[in-house]
């Protein structure tokens, strides 16, 4: 009888401790809403994260290898067990009660470290308000069909004469460089960072999934893909740099990109940038205009072309349900955040023509 008693006992303790968790999940979620709706809180939650990161950096920049990958990898082993214990019936209470207590932890953790950065004011307040129309854009595409064909001649290709970034180091060098050289956009999140990219320990299912690379707020680190086609690798570094300045939203994050390779000494950089702003402008058009995109096309230099087969070969051998399914789900996450979905580039479309006319009345 009495050891009934305690068993009964502890349940209750365990039933009240998960609602206990689960509560201050929901007061979690309702506070950090509340926080997102204040300038000054989230003022102040910037100003956290350059702190953080900068000791985040210290501690884990130094690593060979991607700190957050093998974070990550224990995270889905714990998560494993979680999931196994809930399976047997004996273990079931307290499996739940490790899940509120884990999901707790890593929400307060996100959220501080990195998911209030979402809210800031976005970059198109600092911009005047312009008319944003096809004209305008087919004129930009031109220019940058120009830019993108000059820029391709001074960058190396491999034996099949496609573009080939041979030392992506100097390259990494070059974007912390460029960006630390001051605030490259209206005095924004200046601080300075240090060079803390790494390969993502899981290149090989990445590449399926259509991810080119993701920023750790856990450890601060910029991952990417090594097996990407030259022609994304120094761009995506730019934007995943541009995360690790306190950029948080996608269409931002590329803007902050093309500014810094606008700005680079760096060929294989310059030539990366243009050529994706060049593939943005053209995405933009397709609809309204898919015999301007074919024209566009047409007059890619010949090393552009292989630069585009090369690519197109790249996302055929590794389509399939996973691109789909990290599609829908990055689509979902951008959407709860505030943001455009994955599918759209008219906020960065729009934040290019807002700063090139911008910039055209200053000269």
């Amino acid at each position: 009888m009495t050891w009934k008693l305690n068993v009964r006992t502890d349940s209750r303790k365990t039933y009240h401790r998960k609602r206990f968790w689960a509560g201050i999940l929901l007061a979690q979620a309702v506070l950090f809403y509340l926080l997102s709706l204040s300038d000054r809180a989230v003022s102040l939650f910037e100003r956290f994260f350059a702190w953080q990161k900068n000791h985040h950096q210290l501690i884990f920049a130094g690593t060979e290898f991607s700190a957050g990958d093998v974070f990550y990898i224990v995270l889905v082993i714990v998560f494993g067990l979680i999931f196994y214990y809930l399976s047997r019936k004996s273990l079931r209470h307290r499996a739940v009660l490790s899940l509120f207590i884990l999901l707790n932890l890593l929400y307060l953790t996100y959220h501080l470290w990195w998911g209030m950065l979402y809210f800031q004011k976005p970059i198109s307040d600092q911009l005047p308000e312009v008319e944003i129309t096809e004209e305008k854009l087919k004129d930009l595409a031109k220019r940058y069909l120009e830019l993108s064909r000059e820029s391709r001649t001074e960058v190396k290709e491999d034996r099949n004469g496609v573009f080939k970034v041979y030392d992506a180091v100097k390259l990494q060098h070059a974007i912390v460089e460029i960006q630390n050289e001051g605030p490259l956009f209206n005095n924004l999140n200046s601080e300075r960072s240090v060079l803390s990219f790494k390969p993502s320990l899981y290149s090989s299912i990445i590449s399926f999934t259509g991810i080119q690379g993701y920023y750790n707020p856990f450890t601060a680190e910029a991952q990417y893909n090594p097996e990407l086609p030259s022609t994304y690798l120094p761009f995506t570094l730019a934007h995943e740099h541009a995360h690790q300045n306190g950029f948080a939203r996608e269409q931002e994050a590329n803007f902050i990109a093309f500014l810094t390779g606008k700005n680079s000494g760096d060929a294989n950089l310059r030539y990366s940038t243009y050529y994706y702003v060049l593939k943005s402008l053209l995405n933009a058009l397709a609809e309204s205009d898919p015999e301007f995109v074919k024209e566009v096309l047409r007059n890619y230099s010949p090393g552009m072309k292989r630069d585009r087969m090369a690519e197109l070969m790249f996302r055929k051998k590794h389509e399939g349900w996973l691109e789909v399914f990290f599609g829908i789900t990055n689509d979902l996450f951008l959407k709860s955040n505030r943001q455009d979905g994955a599918v759209t580039y008219s906020y960065f479309v729009n934040l290019l023509v807002r700063y090139e006319e911008t910039n055209a009345l200053k000269r």
